[in-house]
């Protein structure tokens, strides 16, 4: 048996004996007679053996020697004349071993050179180290014995104590091992072999004492595979140890002693034997890097836990654990503590802890007792931590105090960063390092937490409090002229609501510029030309750059453009607080009164200028919460246009005044009153604006309230057309019965719809026409001289409008005929269907203007012209389509977004569209206005902001 230094555990290996041993053991023979000794070797190996047994000294710890010499006041091991002195390396191991147990300390602060270099003079006997001197055990039982005296379980300890300082009183013969594993495991514990031993002690005990005889007792001993030999040894070990501890006065605990108190004894004597499981390959990691696995002959095998200690590693085929116990890695913070290392990484501040922290790791021998675990870093590096301190929480303000120093500054700081927020300019608050050399000239060392902090404070005079706070001076770089609440307004009135403005300075980020938070209830309230001008505090850039989208040839007329931008800024600033038309159009009218030159909208080249330089909406409820934002207001009042409206007119209901002003239902005349263009709607003493409209009911009218003049206006339009068709019943049932031509037209019509619809969209067509020119009537008397007019009237517009919805159906059953012409040609086949379908649908007449329903004609007749040439020519026609192609595409993807939300400027693009169509197609028909793809893409560069 050999302890190994370097792995400090004990090998058990077959090795050759000395000569010496072997000369010995020869002597043997021939004691009574003459004898022959027969060696199973040869002379050279005899001859290459070593001549004598290594003397213990050389195969042991030194441990138990070192403290033996040291508590005799004897030489240091270094000086001792042995006669074959150990290696260096061993004598550092028995100190290391003594340290682990606590027995010895560095004797002075000369002791703090390496490892390597100490010696016995470096060290001397703890308190701990003396008590353990006197006991006549190995130092790792006895410091094991001194734990239990403090764990309150001495009782327990004494007995596993012995236990581990004899051989093992459990026999298993190799021929027997069945029978005496099944002897053995009435003693066994799941989660300790230590218990294992006080188990057995127990039992013997109790055999001893109600046996009739010694005889009797060894033969069930034997029985129970158990030594009777070792099993006295133990009990003369455990009287002796008893003994001595009762000569030291030590008290020995009545009460059954925890697992946990058990254990954190036998720790303080086994750190250097303890493992955690590895996750690959089975075996056990243990301290300085070895690996072992449990002794195939343990209880515990396939059970031990994740942590395990063990009283003994064992080297044999390979390095095994004997006599092993479960173990809670928090029991290694308490008994191992002078031993664990601890290392911290990322440093930080943590607002709601209130300190500097840190996640701690550590570790005994290289095992990983925890990690992460969050500790109060200023009690590690307390210079760290203060500027830790200082840097992210001071600096950026971001901690939770009532202090009114942080209040000031984080104020002051916020009021600057908004001014380089609104003027677009990060220079005017100073350096971050500036900031933190304020508190770090003012606060003292040690200072990492809000409540060290404060406390600190709580201590000053009114004069050095005054001291931290900051000044405006101290925080600008330089003054931001010109930065005021007239240019950079903090909120703006609209249409009786007032909403916020907020500014922000990152560019590429979604809320770069300046922000207008808008109620729900007001969304389709908002004008999209008034936003065009953003702030006046922005105006400049946003002209300047306007104006550079300019092509060559008309923007030199205003060179330099920063001075044309500054002068249209001044000569426009009395009209910034409510503009009557959007930018661009202001700034071709300012073009042509200075330079005389006229740009087109589509010479603006929008999508040149940055995000920030277009209104960015943030829709919001009642209660502040985002529901949507983006710079595209068309977009967002699709998809909550409705929900806003619903939220107005609930609005509007919880009006008193405005709810019984709109009281009037099933209207089938006008019997309520002047009906004003817009309505005061109190909601928390502002006025909010609606507007009122008839509302078509079928067989009557109600009056509502819209929050979008447009909406209003077309639900207005109905339901005056609804009012005019029941003040003239008695001419409108005539014209029903009457129309000219109606029988044939209703045959054209019968693919889109019924002779009833065409009916019913002619009639209100022509009451439209007859009745309804602007100024709409707003009162009773205005709306009965609008029917009186129009009742001589209606007769012969019903007629004109039958004979052009005659025309439009004749040339769209012709396209019909001649479409399956079209059919070999897929590409222009599936265009030429879109088209008819977007132009043709059922209410095609009642949802069409007027005066752009009298160019159906003409486009229909341009589709007979498409489909005859297409014939002759299929690639012209794929080339045009394809020339087309991007402006259709752009223009349906628009009208999707829009989901339903009117858009006159779209509208209007609608038209264009059917004009390129004739332009391309048919260029024989003519159209009214020049037209090309090339004036096309311009007029749709304008619309995409």
């Amino acid at each position: 048996k050999r302890y190994s230094w370097r792995n400090k555990v004990e090998q058990l290996r077959i090795e050759p004996i000395s000569r010496a041993s072997a000369n010995q053991r020869a002597g043997r023979c021939g004691r009574v007679g003459p004898g022959v000794c027969i060696r199973l070797y040869d002379e050279l190996d005899f001859n290459n053996r070593a001549p004598f047994t290594d003397p213990e000294v050389l195969r042991s710890s030194l441990a138990s020697v070192i403290l033996r010499m040291k508590s005799l006041k004897l030489d240091d091991i270094e000086q001792f004349p042995f006669v074959e002195a150990p290696p260096g390396r061993a004598v550092a191991d028995g100190y290391h071993l003594l340290q682990e147990l606590g027995a010895i300390e560095m004797a002075s602060a000369s002791g703090e050179e390496a490892d390597g270099a100490r010696t016995g003079a470096s060290f001397a006997l703890t308190r701990s180290g003396q008590e353990l001197a006197k006991l006549p055990v190995d130092p790792r039982i006895g410091r094991m014995i001194l734990a239990a005296r403090e764990q309150q379980c001495l009782a327990e300890m004494l007995i596993i104590a012995s236990a581990l300082s004899v051989q093992d009183p459990r026999d298993r013969p190799m021929q027997e091992r069945e029978a005496a594993e099944a002897a053995h495991a009435k003693f066994g514990d799941d989660k300790s072999e230590f218990i294992s031993f006080l188990k057995l002690w127990r039992w013997y005990g109790e055999q001893v004492q109600h046996k009739a005889s010694q005889r009797k007792l060894v033969a069930l001993l034997r029985q129970n595979f158990l030594s009777p030999i070792r099993l006295r040894e133990w009990h003369d070990v455990h009287t002796q140890l008893a003994a001595l501890v009762g000569e030291q006065g030590w008290r020995v605990n009545q009460t059954e002693a925890t697992y946990e108190q058990l254990h954190l004894a036998l720790l303080s004597g086994l750190l250097g034997n303890i493992g955690f499981k590895s996750d690959e390959g089975g075996h056990y990691q243990g301290a300085r890097e070895i690996r072992f696995h449990i002794h195939p002959g343990s209880r515990l095998v396939k059970k031990a836990g994740r942590w395990i200690v063990a009283a003994e590693l064992v080297e044999t085929t390979r390095l095994y654990a004997r006599c092993v116990a479960r173990i809670e890695p928090p029991w290694l913070e308490k008994v191992a503590a002078h031993l664990i290392r601890r290392n911290w990484s990322d440093p930080r501040w943590e607002k709601k802890a209130g300190q500097v922290v840190a996640n701690e790791r550590a570790t005994l021998y290289g095992l990983v007792i925890y990690a992460g675990r969050r500790i109060h870093y200023g009690r590690v590096n307390p210079a760290h931590a203060r500027e830790l301190f200082i840097r992210q929480a001071l600096v950026p303000g971001e901690i939770d105090t009532r202090l009114a120093f942080v209040a000031h500054n984080r104020k002051l700081i916020a009021g600057i960063e908004k001014l380089e927020h609104q003027t677009r300019r990060p220079d005017i608050l100073v350096d971050d390092e500036l900031i933190y050399a304020f508190y770090d000239r003012q606060l003292p060392e040690g200072i990492s937490q809000t409540a060290t902090l404060e406390k600190w404070v709580a201590g000053l005079d009114k004069a050095a409090a005054a001291q931290l706070m900051l000044t405006r001076d101290e925080l600008m770089r330089h003054e931001a002229a010109g930065v005021t609440t007239d240019v950079f307004p903090k909120k703006v009135e609209w249409q009786g609501v007032s909403m916020a403005l907020d500014y922000h300075f990152e560019p590429g980020s979604a809320r770069d510029g300046v922000t207008l938070s808008v109620p729900l209830f007001a969304l389709n309230q908002i004008d999209p030309a008034r936003c065009e001008w953003l702030v006046p505090g922005m105006l400049k850039e946003k002209v300047h750059l306007l104006l550079k989208s300019l092509p060559q040839k008309l923007r030199r007329h205003c060179v330099p453009l920063p001075d044309y931008a500054a002068g249209f800024y001044g000569r426009w600033f009395d009209r910034l607080g409510d503009p009557q038309q959007g930018l661009v159009d202001a700034i071709i009218a300012d073009m042509w009164d200075q330079v005389q030159v006229r740009p087109a909208v589509g010479d603006f080249k929008l999508e040149t200028l940055p995000a920030h330089l277009f209104m960015n909406f943030r829709v919001v409820d009642e209660h502040g919460r985002m529901l949507a934002a983006g710079r595209n207001l068309a977009q967002l009042r699709a998809e909550f246009g409705k929900q806003a409206q619903a939220t107005f007119q609930q609005l509007a209901a919880s009006d008193t005044q405005v709810a019984q002003a709109l009281a009037h239902e099933n209207l089938t005349s006008w019997s309520f009153g002047p009906l004003p263009e817009i309505m005061e709607i109190k909601r928390r003493g502002q006025s909010v604006i609606g507007y009122p409209a008839l509302v078509d009911r079928g067989a009557h009218c109600d009056l509502d309230v819209f929050d979008d003049p447009d909406e209003a206006r077309k639900h207005h339009r109905a339901g005056l057309l609804k009012l005019f068709r029941l003040g003239l019943r008695e001419q409108v049932k005539f014209l029903e019965k009457n129309l000219t031509d109606l029988t044939r037209i209703s045959m054209l019509y019968m693919t889109l719809g019924t002779q009833e619809e065409l009916r019913d969209q002619i009639v209100d067509c022509a009451l439209g026409q007859a009745c309804l020119a602007e100024p709409w009537p707003v009162d009773e008397q205005q709306f009965e001289a609008r029917r009186a007019e129009g009742k001589g009237r209606l007769g012969l517009l019903a007629q004109e409008v039958a004979r052009l919805a005659g025309a439009v159906l004749t040339e769209y059953a012709a396209v019909q005929r001649k479409l399956p012409q079209a059919k070999p040609h897929a590409t222009a086949y599936a265009d030429l269907q879109a088209q008819l379908g977007a132009l043709m649908p059922k209410w095609f007449i009642r949802d069409t203007p007027y005066a752009q329903l009298a160019h159906f004609p003409r486009y229909l007749k341009a589709v007979q012209a498409r489909i005859d040439k297409l014939r002759a020519d299929p690639a012209r026609d794929a080339r045009l389509v394809a020339e087309m192609a991007p402006l259709v595409t752009q223009y349906q993807r628009a009208r999707s977004a829009l989901k339903g939300a009117p858009d006159p400027r779209l509208d209007e693009f609608r038209w264009l569209l059917e004009e390129l169509r004739v332009a391309l197609f048919a260029q024989e028909l003519r159209t009214p206005m020049p037209v090309s793809v090339k004036r096309l893409m311009k007029s749709w560069e304008s619309l995409q902001r």
